[in-house]
């Protein structure tokens, strides 16, 4: 029987990496998307994955979404909490509506994903559940204190609902990327980007095939003694 995956942000980036990567294993997969419908059809048509669209930041948006998946593909055994959005700005010029946005989808998410699907996940003894965080929760980022402080938040939410999960068979995990080449990056002025890559020891950017690879061994089967680790894909640019 086919494991059944959520991958929310699932149509693009790091997340249509991973839902690709987890067909392609053998799941039955759910991408999440939220506002580009056209490009998440396209997404369907050229993978096969099927798509759903709601706002990952809304808690009872995802109640309803998992009920549906569970309704259409079975009971959900990973959980992938990948959306994210940026709002950059320093703190003297961030606006609350700013703040909240980026603390509401990229933080908040895990825990409306998670507590959708979690008591089905301890019922049936098996869960996995990976939550994907930054670098930049890790060390901080200039003009980024909403999206460092949502995504250092993962670390700590990871941390405590792997203690929760254990007993029952259901591990929690987090990736933290550095810096990727996804369309987040590349928007980045180009003189900027240089200096990132300068300060990579592999000297390059990472792929989205990168990191679903890793989020891919997290969630497997004969994963199981893994559990509240962050497991950094980030060339080496921060260790610790």
């Amino acid at each position: 029987m086919s494991r059944v995956a959520i991958v929310t942000g699932g149509t693009r980036g790091i997340g249509a990496a991973t839902s690709t990567t987890l067909r392609d294993a053998g799941y039955k997969v759910a991408a999440n998307y939220v506002g580009n419908d056209e490009r998440a059809q396209a997404f369907k048509a050229a993978t096969g994955i099927a798509v759903y669209k709601w706002d990952v930041a809304n808690f009872d948006a995802c109640a309803a979404a998992v009920a549906q998946i569970e309704k259409d593909l079975g009971a959900v055994d990973v959980v992938v909490n990948n959306a994210g959005i940026t709002r950059d700005a320093t703190l003297h010029r961030m606006s609350f509506d700013d703040w909240k946005a980026v603390i509401d989808t990229n933080l908040g998410s895990c825990f409306n994903m998670s507590r959708a699907v979690f008591p089905g996940m301890r019922e049936r003894k098996f869960g996995r559940i990976v939550n994907v965080g930054s670098i930049n929760g890790q060390a901080g980022q200039y003009g980024q204190v909403n999206y460092a402080a949502a995504k250092s938040g993962i670390h700590g939410f990871t941390k405590a609902l792997a203690q929760e999960g254990a007993a029952h068979g259901v591990t929690v995990n987090a990736i933290a990327p550095g810096y990727i080449n996804t369309d987040m990056v590349a928007a980045v002025p180009e003189r900027v980007l240089e200096k990132i890559i300068e300060r990579i020891p592999v000297g390059r950017l990472g792929t989205a095939a990168e990191i679903a690879r890793a989020i891919l061994f997290l969630v497997a089967d004969d994963a199981g003694f893994i559990t509240g680790s962050t497991l950094s894909v980030n060339g080496g640019q921060h260790m610790y």
